[in-house]
């Protein structure tokens, strides 16, 4: 049964940092495009950034481009997204989720999908 899961959220001050993991079982991630994705409360999902299956291309919502980065451990069956430098606005619950698309932020393109888990910037 392929499932993913988050891990990784927490509350944390603004400026600080949090890496978010998203862990396979049942199929191996290094065939899919990976996206992580965030939906806060009264908005609708958003991408926030896509690691492609081809050649690892990476891609970013352009308010975290260059506060966040997205990697992948094949070896492990994991992507990962670091977060630095993190704001209020960066509150939502984040989700991961894989599929056999070209790098997209669209989650409509994404076929399996993890719990998602909370980030909370706050002072």
């Amino acid at each position: 049964q392929a499932q993913l899961v988050e891990s990784g959220g927490g509350l944390v001050q603004p400026g600080g940092s949090l890496r978010l993991s998203c862990a396979a079982s049942g199929f191996t991630l290094d065939y899919y495009a990976v996206g992580w994705f965030r939906q806060a409360p009264g908005k609708g999902r958003e991408g926030v950034s896509c690691i492609s299956h081809s050649d690892d291309s990476t891609y970013y919502l352009s308010s975290v481009e260059g506060r966040f980065t997205i990697s992948r451990d094949n070896a492990k069956n994991t992507v990962y997204l670091q977060m630095s430098s993190l704001e209020p606005e960066d509150t939502a619950v984040y989700y991961c989720a894989a599929g056999d698309v070209a790098g997209t932020l669209d989650p409509a393109e994404y076929d399996y999908w993890g719990q998602g888990t909370q980030v909370t910037v706050s002072s």
